[in-house]
């Protein structure tokens, strides 16, 4: 026959049901309808400092463990899932912040169901919760790690790592059709001989802090940084011819800050945009890789840029062919590229 659940059996520390739970890592407790504890694992006690016999017939709000939600809001005032179960008589999951003996605040996940008699009336709540800290730590370390690598390899290279390491591939490979486009630096060496190299520095990491947050903007990926300059891929090439034409308005504002204030030389780019297929992998040692672009479509776009004029947008023929405004466009010559028969034609655009 079935024990009859009462205020009594639940909280009997001498139950079979007790001596279970007291075996549990998880910390479990029992509360009755005032909110009152009544029964308290060795997990709740090894998790939050408090033993047994200084929680019973206490509520978590009398300075025991006064949880607070992630925005810091105290629950015993405002939304106690304790507080809605037993009104309610839902199951509710949580993530609160619990107070532990020592004074300090500490992550858990939490889990809060109904207790109910014979009637189905609700006695009681039990709360199952485990001590989240270093999950959470592991987060904290994951997203400051997340943005440190940022700075040194591509988003499409940390997509692709954490896929990979999801999925246990080592390596990937794929043929993709992409726009390139190049950005270098006009005079860049004779810029680093006539000042100190902080200053070199800061002038590259300014112009690259600005182009970088444009190809993010448009949708592009900055692939490398080559000494002065910048590839980055683009899947859509409007969007690349776009990225081109904010650079360039970018720098002009950069420059009249300059103009009017230390009188410094301006800054001038040059940007080559071409668009076909391309070999995308991960190209390098065995212990040492990056996701990367290779093939005929990186050279010409990289010649383009080197025969573009300060300050100018060229594309080439393969680029103008798929945009969805052509007229901005008009066609300067053609170029000729190593290891091609066939010269390669170049569009510059017009407001240049």
């Amino acid at each position: 026959m079935q024990q009859e659940l009462t205020i009594e059996s639940l909280s009997d520390r001498n139950s079979i049901l007790s001596i279970v739970m007291d075996y549990l890592f998880d910390g479990i407790y029992i509360v009755d309808q005032k909110k009152k504890i009544l029964f308290w694992n060795k997990g709740a006690e090894s998790i939050t400092g408090y033993s047994y016999e200084e929680v019973k017939g206490r509520c978590c709000s009398e300075d025991i463990l006064n949880h607070i939600d992630e925005n810091g809001k105290l629950l015993c005032q405002y939304g106690c899932p304790l507080t809605e179960t037993l009104a309610t008589g839902e199951n509710i999951a949580a993530k609160v912040f619990p107070l532990h003996k020592s004074g300090k605040r500490f992550p858990v996940y939490t889990h809060v169901a109904p207790i109910r008699n014979s009637k189905n009336e609700i006695i009681a709540a039990i709360e199952v919760f485990q001590d989240a800290t270093n999950e959470e730590q592991l987060k904290v370390l994951q997203e400051k790690f997340n943005d440190f690598i940022r700075r040194y390899v591509s988003e499409t290279t940390l997509e692709a790592a954490i896929e990979n390491a999801r999925s246990g591939e080592t390596e990937r490979t794929r043929l993709r059709e992409l726009t390139i486009l190049y950005i270098d630096i006009v005079a860049f060496t004779s810029f680093s001989e006539k000042n100190e190299p902080d200053v070199v520095v800061k002038m590259l990491n300014d112009v690259f802090a600005v182009c970088c947050l444009i190809i993010r903007e448009e949708g592009g990926d900055v692939d490398k940084f080559i000494g002065d300059g910048i590839m980055s891929v683009f899947a859509d090439p409007d969007s690349a011819v776009k990225a081109a034409v904010k650079m360039l308005e970018m720098l002009g504002e950069l420059n009249e800050g300059k103009a009017e204030g230390d009188g410094s030389d301006p800054i001038n780019i040059r940007i080559g945009l071409n668009t076909g297929l391309v070999l995308q992998g991960d190209i390098g040692s065995p212990d040492r890789k990056d996701l990367t672009i290779i093939g005929d479509a990186v050279n010409v776009a990289s010649r383009i840029q080197s025969q573009a004029k300060p300050n100018t947008v060229n594309i080439s023929d393969a680029t103008l062919s798929r945009l969805s405004d052509q007229s901005v466009f008009d066609f300067v010559g053609d170029v000729t590229v190593k290891n091609r028969i066939e010269p390669v034609g170049i569009y510059r655009r017009i407001e240049d």
